[in-house]
């Protein structure tokens, strides 16, 4: 069984993007994948600081972190937009979560060869847009696939509903659609 990894950028508790994030995780399990959906405000890490690991390793939760990586075949990202790029978060987790844990772990075990849909909602009429260009261009460079298919969602104080669907009944759908995709994917390969 195809296993997801979903999750947002974004530890805020009310997020949009953690919201969005959960659509394209119902996708992706209504085409059959087994997906975890995580909360990135569970994995508390600091910066990453090649001196603080050198002294004490790779924190403990960015280590479940990466452990949750390794074991799913594909994630789904949604990050918000922060002046243009990805969130720092998202960049702090990928951070740790790129490290090698001994000498013999083969370079980006948690990325390479795995799949990735992306996504982003924004109060912003671009709907976080810039910020996907550059995590595409991340995740690339560490060996993930990117779907070509992406989602930015502008307007996102009025455009989810109370239940936390999107109110624009065909964003839903593609929004939906894109965990469908992702998971369609991964199969194929």
């Amino acid at each position: 069984m195809t296993k997801i990894l979903a999750f947002a950028g974004s530890s805020r508790k009310q997020s949009f993007n953690k919201k969005l994030v959960a659509i394209a995780a119902q996708g992706a399990a209504k085409a059959g994948a087994k997906v975890t959906l995580i909360d990135l405000a569970d994995y508390p890490a600091p910066i990453f600081n090649q001196d603080l690991e050198n002294e004490q390793g790779i924190p403990d939760k960015a280590r479940e972190f990466k452990r949750l990586l390794i074991e799913h075949d594909g994630f789904l990202i949604a990050s918000p937009e922060y002046n243009s790029a990805f969130s720092p978060l998202l960049k702090n987790m990928i951070d740790w979560a790129s490290r090698k844990e001994s000498d013999d772990e083969p370079p980006l075990l948690a990325f390479k060869g795995k799949m990735a849909a992306i996504m982003a909602t924004s109060p912003g009429g671009l709907g976080g847009l810039r910020g996907l260009m550059f995590l595409r261009l991340l995740l690339s460079n560490i060996g993930v696939t990117v779907l070509a298919e992406q989602m930015a969602i502008p307007s996102a104080v009025t455009a989810f509903a109370a239940d936390g669907s999107l109110a624009d009944q065909q964003q839903q759908q593609s929004v939906h659609s894109l965990g469908h995709q992702l998971v369609e994917a991964i199969v194929r390969l």
